[in-house]
């Protein structure tokens, strides 16, 4: 199948953009069509936000279009801090133009009066790039209407998730908000609820909900090409519930890590051969997580097509398509500890339950995973994971629970091995797949997360 989000030489400027197929075609087209033609040709394709919730594309841009008498804003989220995943840079490394011109058009959809672009910091090259992108496209004219900021927020996890994204771009620190950007969007005051009211900035707040809609870089990228080709050219690939194609990272113990755009509905077994060019000889899958954030995929379930629905069948979720592939060597109470750590260090606190529960959990595996527990340890954990999502304000306690919950129901003769035998019978500790690069088949790791403390500060040598 040919794929067409990620070309096989990178597209370095407008000139080579707009010399394919779809270059302007789809901001011509959309302006052509009009703001409610484009967001019924969006939502006849049946793009799916490409984030992780897979949530309708179209139908999320005609929410906050119909939301009349205030501002409306627009964000594309590019943070990316899902462990195993980096489909979102590799995307803006070969063609950042047309994620750009995909969010020209959501703006020009939802009749936004800013778009905000949000990458992390540490994303140097990435930044550069779409940078570039878009004062090359305002340069030509493509962009006039449209105001495009872009904003170099923090590393945290957090700063992914679409409320604390928002009050990043205020100013903040990336501690989510009770609200979805649909019902409290950017700049909107609502000091009953202990919000800052007054000005911020350039930007002068207003009483106002200003519906803000978030789109993912994966989501806005898909948006010129359907334009350009048709709804119906969309649907000509993938299945009836997930049409088109989805750009997926494969790394762990596979031969080359990489990433890959994929129809969707092939086999994630497929995925793993194709992309990662599988496990290594001898060797046999194990489990696979998609992110952090999903019940694990066991080896008997690597038939699973790899769409929304066919991740939601076998009880799991298909996620930002980032798979991190174990082999039949690792430890998957490692594996567990390793990603409760995580989620423990990168929990905001603002709920204690999550902090305070996905703590608990972590320490108890660690003292499974080293020998040292028993089975008060896993009384403790199943406790915790009962309550560590109650009040919770953003998605990650349920990451948690999901994820452990999963690792337990699936692998219990492996907690019960290292109660009884008081050690780790397979003592490879993998790293933890926070990607920083990942280029020519080597996956380079973020070695910090071991110095991260749950303050969000770092240990020092």
């Amino acid at each position: 199948m040919t794929t067409f989000l990620l070309p096989t030489t990178p597209i370095t400027s407008l000139d080579e953009y707009l010399a394919t197929d779809v270059g302007g075609v789809g901001v011509a087209t959309a302006q052509r069509l009009g703001p409610r033609a484009t967001i019924d040709t969006i939502a006849a394709a049946g793009l799916r936000g490409r984030g992780g919730g897979g949530f309708p594309t179209g139908r999320k841009w005609a929410g906050i279009a119909d939301q009349t008498d205030t501002r409306r804003y627009l964000v594309c989220n590019g943070a990316e801090g899902e462990p195993g995943t980096f489909k979102d840079r590799a995307l803006l490394r070969a063609n950042p133009y047309q994620v750009v011109e995909g969010l020209i058009v959501a703006a020009f959809a939802i009749g936004a009066e800013e778009a905000f672009i949000c990458l992390k910091a540490s994303f140097e090259r990435e930044i550069a790039a779409v940078t570039r992108a878009v004062q090359e496209l305002q340069a030509a004219g493509v962009c006039t209407d449209c105001t495009v900021n872009i904003v170099a927020g923090p590393d945290e996890y957090l700063f992914g998730e679409e409320k604390a994204m928002l009050e990043v771009i205020e100013g903040k620190p990336p501690l989510p908000r009770w609200f979805p950007p649909y019902e409290h969007g950017l700049f909107a005051a609502s000091p009953q609820e202990g919000w800052e009211a007054g000005p911020h900035g350039t930007h002068r707040r207003s009483n106002e909900p200003n519906p803000t809609l978030v789109n993912n870089v994966e989501t806005l990228a898909n948006v010129p090409h359907i334009l350009a080709r048709g709804a119906d050219w969309f649907r000509s690939t993938g299945t009836a519930d997930s049409p088109g194609t989805v750009v997926a990272t494969v790394v762990g113990d596979v031969v080359a890590p990489d990433v890959g755009e994929v129809e969707l509905g092939t086999p994630l077994g497929a995925v793993i051969d194709a992309v990662g060019s599988g496990v290594a000889p001898g060797r046999t899958v194990k489990a696979v997580f998609s992110g952090v954030a999903n019940p694990v995929v066991t080896a008997a379930q690597l038939d699973t097509p790899v769409s929304y629905e066919g991740f939601a069948a076998i009880g799991s979720g298909m996620g930002a398509a980032g798979f991190i592939v174990h082999d039949d060597t690792a430890c998957m109470v490692d594996a567990a500890y390793r990603f409760s750590r995580f989620l423990y260090v990168e929990s905001c606190g603002q709920c204690p339950p999550c902090k305070m529960g996905s703590g608990e959990i972590t320490e108890r595996l660690e003292r499974i995973e080293t020998g040292a527990g028993d089975d008060r340890d896993l009384g403790i954990i199943a406790h915790w994971l009962e309550r560590v999502t109650d009040g919770n304000r953003c998605y990650l306690a349920v990451e948690e629970q999901r994820v452990v919950s999963s690792v337990l129901r699936a692998f219990p003769d492996e907690f019960a091995e290292h109660i009884e035998q008081h050690r780790c019978p397979r003592p490879t500790r993998r790293p933890m797949p926070k990607l920083l690069d990942l280029a020519d088949g080597t996956a380079t790791y973020d070695d910090a997360f071991w110095r991260k403390r749950p303050d969000w500060t770092y240990e020092t040598d």
